[in-house]
């Protein structure tokens, strides 16, 4: 399992799901970005629709990206996803957002694997901080 962020405290709601690539999958997580799609939101509803669209975000992508996990938490709900492409990925997976009504409530932000800097791409021209709480 990745340790998502260093030093962080376990929220009391917290429910994470892990996910390992296939066997002849050729995505290599370690050299490429983080990309975040974050909603507001920690109830079990909030969770239940989390979980529905990680698995129809798993379908869509499939061996393109990995779909790492999520986060649930200080009234926010995070689906982890690596790739080496962030904006094209977003681009995958915004069709999804659309059909489910979520592509006005997600915010999506990537960073390097190594990196601790978040760059928003969604809202387009989004001046917000992406934090991770």
């Amino acid at each position: 399992m990745r340790e998502l962020r260093t030093g962080a405290t376990t929220p009391k709601k917290r429910a994470v799901r892990r996910l390992k690539p296939e066997a002849d999958e050729s995505f290599d997580a370690a050299n490429g970005y983080q990309l975040v799609l974050q909603f507001h939101g920690d109830s079990p509803q909030d969770i239940d629709a989390m979980v529905a669209l990680e698995d129809e975000l798993i379908e869509q992508l499939g061996d393109a990206a990995d779909v790492d996990g999520h986060d649930v938490g200080s009234s926010e709900t995070n689906i982890f996803i690596f790739t080496s492409d962030p904006a094209a990925t977003f681009a995958r997976v915004r069709p999804v957002l659309e059909r489910r009504k979520q592509l006005q409530t997600v915010m999506a932000a990537y960073r390097e694997v190594e990196g601790e800097v978040y760059t928003v791409i969604w809202p387009e021209g989004s001046q917000k901080d992406f934090v991770i709480t």
